[in-house]
């Protein structure tokens, strides 16, 4: 009975608020004297970034501008990190109070979140390649070209309307260099970035503005006091200049700002139009599948390549003289050090462009990434299969070598008829488990335009403003692609463990 009074003192701390209303969202704010605001650093100049003259301090027009609304609302303002593409389900999460980071007006997020009114007007702008200029001036002109922006942006869902082929990025540097280096015709972003990011290169030029969108500060669904709060500052600090002084402040204010002062709640009502929402069909699993497929192929052929540099890199670093030894140990260090992510960065924009234009070599830009894709999981997963093969040689017992070479073998032929055969097998269920791992790794070619399996997951799942069913699906393949892998390997351990008994 004593250990039941804890459980009865909790339940009744919890009464009251079992029937008590709800917190809103501007009560926790005035209560809490804070605006907990979410962005993401890596956005950068202008948005919001680390000050280089004061490092620790937070700079940037939404700074100022989270900063002036807060003031407004008579609180101050608190920034949270938080990662861009994962901004609105933190905030639905409650990590913080608003979203403020240049997250721009679509149907899809605000079928979710509650939009104040804009504190930013841009325009979708459009670049090519200046020897193109003639060519390529609108959007019409680039049907069937590829054109690069950001995944689930507002240019994306422009692009997706308009009969160009589509390739999404994760940052807003690598479309422009993809542009520059021929991997793309034409990219299409927002035109802070555009400036910052690609109109600065002298071989890209502006071909068109193509159509204004809006940033707005996103609240929660159900904190609309808090969202009327926000609106009555951001009219407050229009009505004012002090918004327009801002955007002046860090050279982004033009003649579409003065809409700002004028806007009404009929402008708001419009500009958060919420189109009809998409159904998960057939067709999406259709793309699905063909997602699917691509992370096979990618994952086996990386797995090819992984297998025999892997055997090489193992026999150089056990039987090769010193300066292969010690190149083949430096290799495993050093793509087993670094993070994979960065590797992919590196092949695929650093020495790729590089590699070809010395080589003079043309797969073709649908083939680029693909064979960045599987160069790179396979030049990183080589140094952890070098590690098993070498485990595996080592588990042969030395006499086997000895014998060998009194029978007259070279030391080529007896690794070649005797050891690795031996070894191969001890490590092959190493070997299936790597590529298992391999399978969910190859997610990470999405940073170099792939559209494997789960970026066809996440593309998805905001075109039908739902994750549950894409998630699935998504959950459902990878395990239909890893489950027989998984049965493999149990079997081949199975079976080297009796082998080992006898």
């Amino acid at each position: 009975m004593r250990r039941l009074w804890p459980l009865v003192f909790v339940a009744l701390a919890l009464l009251p608020s079992c029937g008590g209303r709800r917190e809103s969202g501007l009560e926790r704010v005035r209560r809490t004297g804070v605006l907990r605001w979410g962005g993401d650093l890596q956005g950068g100049e202008p948005y919001v970034f680390d000050d280089p003259d004061q490092p620790g301090r937070l700079i940037g027009f939404e700074v100022e501008l989270a900063d002036a609304i807060a003031e407004e609302m008579g609180v101050r303002a608190e920034f949270t990190q938080n990662d861009w593409s994962s901004l609105v389900p933190s905030l639905e999460r409650g990590s913080f109070d608003v979203a403020l980071n240049g997250l721009e007006v679509t149907p899809a997020r605000a079928d979710t979140v509650l939009f104040t009114r804009p504190y930013f007007i841009f325009s979708a702008q459009l670049a090519v390649r200046r020897e193109d200029g003639e060519r390529f001036r609108s959007l019409d002109d680039l049907s069937g070209h590829r054109v690069g922006t950001l995944a689930n942006s507002f240019s994306w869902e422009l692009l997706n309307q308009s009969g160009v082929e589509v390739v999404t990025y994760e940052g807003v540097e690598e479309p422009y260099s993809d542009l520059e280096s021929g991997r793309l015709d034409g990219v299409l972003l927002d035109d802070i970035i555009a400036a910052r990011y690609g109109l600065n290169r002298p071989a890209l030029m502006l071909a068109d503005d193509v159509e204004d969108g809006f940033y707005a500060v996103a609240c929660r669904r159900g904190d609309e006091d808090l969202q009327g709060a926000i609106d009555d500052a951001i009219a407050a600090l229009a009505a004012s200049g002090r918004l327009r002084e801002i955007l002046a402040r860090w050279e982004i204010d033009s003649e579409r700002e003065a809409r700002l002062t004028t806007w009404t709640d009929e402008d708001t009502h419009a500009m958060v139009l919420v189109h009809s929402r998409a159904s998960f069909t057939g067709h999406h699993v259709l793309l699905f599948l063909q997602g699917a497929l691509n992370t096979v192929f990618i994952s086996a052929l990386a797995m090819l390549l992984a297998i025999g540099l892997g055997l090489v890199l193992a026999l150089g670093r056990l039987y090769g003289p010193r300066p292969v030894s010690a190149f083949a140990t430096a290799y495993v260090e050093l793509f087993r050090g670094t993070p994979v992510l960065l590797q992919l960065y590196v092949l695929y924009y650093g020495l790729m462009p590089t590699i070809r234009r010395l080589l003079e070599l043309d797969v073709g830009v649908d083939y680029d990434a693909f064979l960045a894709a599987i160069v790179g999981l396979g030049l990183n997963y080589a140094a952890y299969e070098a590690e098993i093969y070498r485990a595996g040689i080592q588990a042969i017992p030395p006499g086997q070598m000895e014998a060998a070479t009194v029978l007259g073998m070279s030391k080529g032929l007896a690794l070649r008829r005797v050891i690795v055969p031996q070894a191969f097998r001890i490590a092959l269920p190493g070997v299936t488990n790597d590529f298992i791992a391999l399978l969910k790794d190859s997610s990470l070619v999405s940073v170099i335009t792939v559209v494997e399996l789960t970026k066809r997951m996440t593309i998805t799942a905001v075109e039908v403003r739902s994750w549950l069913v894409p998630g699935l699906l998504c959950a459902a393949l990878y395990m239909a692609m890893s489950y027989p892998l998984s049965l493999l390997a149990r079997r081949l351990e199975a079976s080297l463990s009796r082998e080992g008994e006898k």
